[in-house]
């Protein structure tokens, strides 16, 4: 059983009112002056994926979201249950 602290919460949205890019927001990383902009962002934009990673690699786990969003953003069309399936043993329940 992972405690909070071992995990980290995040989103992967789709910009409507900009640019109409996928990002990704990792919640329980936001400092203070940025945390009520980015979370206006994303609630702004169309849902993707939320979820959590483990915080134990979690910089492996960044690798493949932003990987993922490359692919999103160059037109690719991928399905939800892809971004689970390309994080593997990142995923924490």
């Amino acid at each position: 059983m992972l405690f909070e602290a071992d995990k980290v919460m995040f989103e992967i949205y789709r910009e409507t009112e900009y640019t109409g890019r996928y990002r990704v927001v990792y919640f329980t990383e936001l400092q203070d002056h940025n945390k009520e902009s980015e979370i206006n962002h994303a609630l702004a934009g169309e849902h993707f994926y939320d979820g959590f990673i483990k915080n134990y690699k979690k910089d492996e786990a960044k690798q493949i979201i932003e990987s993922l969003l490359v692919r999103l953003n160059n037109g690719e069309q991928l399905e939800p249950q892809e971004v689970e399936r390309a994080l593997g043993d990142h995923v924490a329940g």
